[in-house]
């Protein structure tokens, strides 16, 4: 795809909506919006890429709670033409059909390719990829598994969503978690996986959510790992003008 002139592509990650409390949440949730109201005057594309909620499983005719100020926006956007995609996370694995019934975005639930003025994108959330990790993995095969959710949603919406809830609040905060600063190429699983990843074929740039690090670190080929961070510390976001990508931080206009 070639961008028409002027026009950008943005990715965002890691909103985790609905933490720490309803109070902070809604107030991330206002900048956001505003935010995608400003990018929209120049978006050609935009990509979510997972965790946009700290909670969210569905069932056949209910969802989560709340989050109407984000989803509203996201119609709108769509309303008015922009393409949007969207990824689930490690805490919103569950996303179904919803997104796209309801607001005609695409959920990926693993890893994209994407091309753009030449540019080669890989893109996904990250959880998962990588060496290493195992317990996790074997949990997310579990998690994702259709009998597994057929089995869950047995369960009352009450007691389901706020039982998900409970559990994804069991660790620590995720502002507060001394792992989320750069640890260095080689115990970084997923600057491991670029580097595994060009081995076999070349990309311009990787873009991940889910570490919650803002960060942008070159590799070999000339090719480029971007982390994108989240919306609780950084509110940071990239952008693709149609040659370069860069790393940014929202401020409020």
């Amino acid at each position: 795809m070639d961008l028409p002139k002027g026009k950008k592509v943005y990715f965002a990650s890691d909103f985790h909506l609905g933490i720490p409390d309803h109070a902070s949440s809604v107030e991330r949730e206002r900048r956001i919006c505003k935010w995608l109201d400003e990018i929209a005057l120049d978006a050609a594309q935009l990509f979510l890429v997972g965790d946009l909620f700290d909670t969210w499983f569905e069932y056949k005719n209910v969802v989560p709670r709340g989050y109407t100020r984000f989803l509203g926006k996201l119609a709108q956007l769509r309303d008015n033409g922009l393409h949007i995609e969207a990824f689930s996370g490690n805490h919103d694995l569950w996303m179904r059909d919803y997104f796209k019934q309801e607001l005609a975005i695409d959920v990926h639930h693993g890893p994209i390719v994407r091309e753009f003025n030449g540019k080669k994108f890989f893109i996904a959330h990250g959880d998962g990829l990588g060496p290493g990790d195992t317990g996790y993995k074997v949990l997310k095969a579990v998690l994702r598994n259709p009998l597994s959710q057929w089995l869950y949603r047995r369960v009352h919406p009450d007691t389901g969503v706020g039982l998900a809830g409970w559990f994804s609040r069991l660790g620590p905060k995720h502002a507060d978690m001394p792992e989320k600063e750069f640890l260095g190429p080689e115990k970084e699983m997923l600057v491991q996986f670029c580097l595994d990843t060009l081995n076999k074929e070349h990309f311009d740039y990787f873009i991940f959510g889910h570490r919650h690090i803002a960060i942008e670190f070159p590799l070999p080929q000339s090719s480029l790992y971007v982390n994108l961070g989240d919306w609780i510390r950084y509110d940071s976001y990239a952008e693709f003008d149609g040659e370069h990508l860069q790393l940014k931080y929202y401020k409020a206009k």
